[in-house]
């Protein structure tokens, strides 16, 4: 796989990862615009905790999968023995959370919505089944099914969220009879936000029905032994991924234990939660790339020789310009994009700049983790992640009560960019000693500089200049951040009319 096809294999997984995630994305302001900001907190706060129960789902074998069907004779056997090993484990999963759901929904300060906690639990267990079968699709490269499925779950998602949250309260009032075998035994209008968990429920299900072609008509097999070896490549990165996951959620989570308030800490939240959603165009980015790199540092770990190294610091590179043209592009238009969530969550748009920057640092971060995994040290990528998940917590105990409400939650987004930072300087570093390439450091820096200088000239006009000149200056500052990148890394089609500008 050259960068040629790493960058179309990002542009096809991006096409589900950022249109599909943009698309959910068009659901916030209806969350927002229904919901007060305590309520949409619980949401925000719930899927924090599954996308720490999905990584605890999947320990690893997803990465597993793809460094040992590239190492076996029978990739098949490789395939079956993920995919029994992670049934399992789901399944189980979902019988203890049944037995047990009132003391958990307890220990996360949601006695009275235990069943949003079922919901949210049951739909994890089949998710982190259905990432076997993605992944099986994207070591066969077939990422238009993959793109396929994924868009599917998302149009399913969002017409099931309209057809709760809007259809069904006008069909209540003129028709009730059409949906009252449903709607009125959950609760009606008044289940609110339950609806958005009935909605992932069933879009899950429905995904899970779409992948049986990934999972019958094979010869299934389940080697011990092999599982062992598997699970010992992989236990590092699941503490790794856990240790990331919380990371990545911290602010989420962690904020209902610090603030004593617990209305005004859902509240907090909400907000916070709200205005991610504005920086997850980073997060995109990085996902679409993710699920294309993945496979190809193991595919190019098949030929040793400077072409690989090359490529590996071109992906580097490359991963940068386009993640500060994103975030150039945000912070440019921020004056728009913000109308995107309601006017009483605006308070937290001071958290947009600061999230992008920490999600860029967190997939260079994932950029310089191929040394680590490639030479089977596994077991750096689980320290470096527990000391960024020590720098986080410590950061967000110390700064979350220190601002307080209402903008607490500016402390868990410095302390994200803060320790990503670090975590990001430390892995290169170790990657430099344990496994040297030949990254363009001068050049990235260079642009690093630019965008910074290009962010600040674009900014600072605010509010002195009318918007039309304020506009109008930063549309060409991200057309000369552009230019300047096509000039100095010869894009075809491009940079030969650059040439002659300059």
């Amino acid at each position: 796989m050259s960068i040629k096809a790493l960058a179309k294999d990002t542009a096809v997984y991006g096409l589900s990862s950022i249109v599909g995630r943009f698309l959910n994305w068009c659901l916030v302001p209806l969350y927002v615009y229904l919901f007060p900001s305590e309520e949409y907190g619980i949401v925000t706060y719930l899927y924090g905790v599954t996308a720490v129960m999905l990584v605890i789902l999947n320990y690893g074998m997803e990465t597993g999968f793809f460094r040992f069907a590239n190492k076996e004779d029978d990739p098949e056997r490789v395939y079956t023995t993920s995919l029994i090993s992670v049934g399992t484990t789901s399944l189980l999963f979902l019988i203890l959370l049944t037995i047990f759901l009132n003391p958990i929904s307890e220990g996360l300060k949601l006695p009275e919505q235990s069943l949003f906690v079922w919901l949210i639990g049951a739909t994890v267990a089949v998710d982190a089944f259905c990432n076997l079968p993605f992944a099986y699709l994207r070591y066969k490269n077939r990422s238009w099914r993959f793109a396929g499925i994924k868009l599917i779950n998302v149009a399913l998602n969002i017409g099931l969220n309209l057809f709760f949250l809007l259809v069904c309260p006008e069909i209540e009032k003129t028709n009730p009879g059409l949906i009252s075998w449903f709607y009125q035994p959950m609760g009606g209008d008044a289940f609110g936000i339950g609806w958005i968990f009935v909605a992932n429920i069933i879009s899950s299900y429905t995904i899970l029905i779409l992948l049986t072609p990934q999972l019958i008509g094979r010869r299934w097999r389940f080697a011990w032994s092999l599982l062992k070896r598997m699970l010992g490549y992989s236990w590092p990165l699941l503490i790794l991924a856990i240790a990331g996951m919380l990371s990545q959620n911290m602010g989420q989570l962690i904020i209902p234990y610090l603030i004593s308030d617990e209305e005004a800490a859902r509240s907090m939240i909400g907000i916070y939660g709200a205005n991610m959603k504005i920086a997850i165009v980073m997060v995109m980015f990085t996902q679409a790339f993710r699920y294309a790199y993945e496979p190809f540092i193991f595919s190019q770990a098949k030929r040793a020789g400077e072409s690989s190294a090359r490529m590996y610091a071109d992906a580097m590179k490359y991963f940068v310009i386009f993640g500060w043209l994103i975030f150039l592009g945000v912070m440019f238009y921020l004056p728009f994009v913000r109308y995107f969530i309601s006017p009483s969550y605006w308070s937290g748009l001071q958290v947009v700049p600061v999230m992008m920057g920490a999600e860029l640092c967190f997939g260079v971060f994932f950029n310089l983790s191929l040394w680590y995994k490639l030479t089977d040290r596994t077991r750096w990528g689980m320290y470096l992640s527990l000391i960024c998940f020590a720098i986080m917590a410590g950061l967000n105990v110390w700064l979350v009560p220190l601002i307080g409400v209402p903008y607490g939650y500016m402390g868990s987004a410095w302390a994200a960019l803060i320790s990503y930072f670090l975590v990001m300087l430390l892995s290169y570093f170790l990657g430099r000693y344990y496994y040297p390439l030949p990254y363009e450091v001068g050049r990235i820096a260079g642009y690093t500089l630019l965008a910074g200088l290009f962010y600040v000239a674009g900014m600072i006009m605010e509010g002195i200049f009318p918007d039309w000149t304020v506009y109008t200056v930063r549309t060409l500052l991200l057309l000369c951040y552009g230019a300047i990148i096509a000039r100095f890394e010869n894009i075809p089609l491009i940079s030969p009319y650059i040439r002659k500008l300059c």
